[in-house]
């Protein structure tokens, strides 16, 4: 497999080029199908395989943004975005990740960067996947009676199903209020908005990822969108995030571009498919994948961290197994997923 090696001159490493497309391939379908672009994935590969933490960080926004032009335009045709909602969280979160990213720089001049960043990972991964998956659990035995009183409506086709945290947040009326019709909501705080992503805006420069990994439960369960339109939405902050972070760690030095253009070749076709993967599982079934998913994720950076304070090789190979086997294996959930639902769509016509 030597001869698909390839020297990366920026970082100054060798990394297997096939490696590369297909974790950009597998991003792509993860981040079409989530609307997020991944960083949670890319970032922790390719520091497990080789990377310095800040180049890790730099390179993989830059993959984000160009998969995210495209997964943005698909859903866009399939009307799951809400542009006014989408475009306040750019403008706010732009300053969070501003703050966020110069933490990184800082930290990175004592060297402490990924030791620091690789716990942040552990805690908010673990912390947001236990959440989602409690939630999921709870939210299924609210869907059944409700389905039992309008058979074959999934709750989401009737109304949003918001959580208690997000209807404790409408209850708070300070001036001025906003609506978003096409997330259907009447009204809520501006300045209640302003904190929400200001705070998802400095955990994706910290952590260096879009956003989305954190925008779309965000959006879910805090602001009450229906899942799919969270999916679509989330999209407009990783897109400009991304630009936007891409700009500050290439102007630092740390983007390895030659990396990020191989990465893009297999995100631009996965990211396709994954979108289109949307329209034929429900919302319940996006969040309990998304749950599975950075629960095997924290597990991977756990096992690195062990890695790096022990030094044993044991520890970085289970690491990368567990991180590329779990995004094998839920892009293959998706592509299957994808697959039985059109077959049937046929069968239909």
């Amino acid at each position: 497999m030597n001869v698909f090696n390839i020297n990366l001159p920026v970082v100054g490493v060798q990394f297997n080029i096939l490696i590369l497309v297909l974790i950009g391939f597998c991003v792509g379908v993860i981040a079409g199908f989530f609307g997020e672009g991944g960083g949670w994935f890319v970032t922790p590969a390719l520091n497990i395989f080789g990377f310095p933490m800040a180049y890790a960080i730099g390179t993989c926004l830059s993959n984000i943004f160009g998969q995210s032009i495209g997964a943005t335009k698909r859903h866009q045709r399939m009307g799951n975005i809400d542009w006014k909602l989408g475009l306040i969280s750019v403008t706010v979160s732009i300053v969070g990740f501003e703050i966020g990213s110069q933490v990184v720089l800082a930290l990175e001049k004592t060297g402490n960067a990924g030791n620091i960043i690789r716990w942040c990972y552990v805690v908010f991964l673990s912390g947001l996947s236990c959440f989602m998956f409690y939630d999921y659990f709870v939210l299924q035995k609210r869907q059944l009676n409700d389905e039992n009183e309008i058979p074959g409506t999934p709750v989401e086709d009737i109304q949003p199903c918001r959580s208690k945290i997000a209807e404790r947040l409408y209850i708070i009326k300070l001036p001025p209020m906003i609506s978003f019709p096409i997330s259907q909501i009447k009204a809520v705080s501006l300045w209640i908005i302003i904190a929400i992503f200001l705070c998802t805006g400095f955990c994706s420069g910290l952590l260096g990822i879009g956003g989305g990994f954190i925008i779309m439960p965000t959006l879910i369960y805090l602001i009450g969108l229906p899942t799919i339109i969270a999916v679509g939405t989330s999209l407009i902050t990783v897109l400009f995030s991304s630009a936007y972070g891409c700009f500050i760690y290439a102007v630092n030095g740390r983007v390895e571009l030659v990396a990020a253009v191989i990465l893009l070749i297999g995100a631009s076709i996965g990211v396709q498919i994954g979108a289109t993967a949307v329209k034929y599982i429900k919302g319940y079934g996006i969040r309990l994948l998304f749950a599975i998913m950075i629960a095997f994720a924290a597990l991977s950076v756990i096992t690195e961290q062990f890695y790096k304070m022990t030094g044993k090789s044991f520890f970085q190979t289970m690491a990368e197994i567990i991180l590329l086997g779990t995004a094998l294996i839920i892009t293959t959930i998706i592509l299957s997923k994808l697959y039985i639902e059109i077959r049937k769509e046929r069968g239909r016509y």
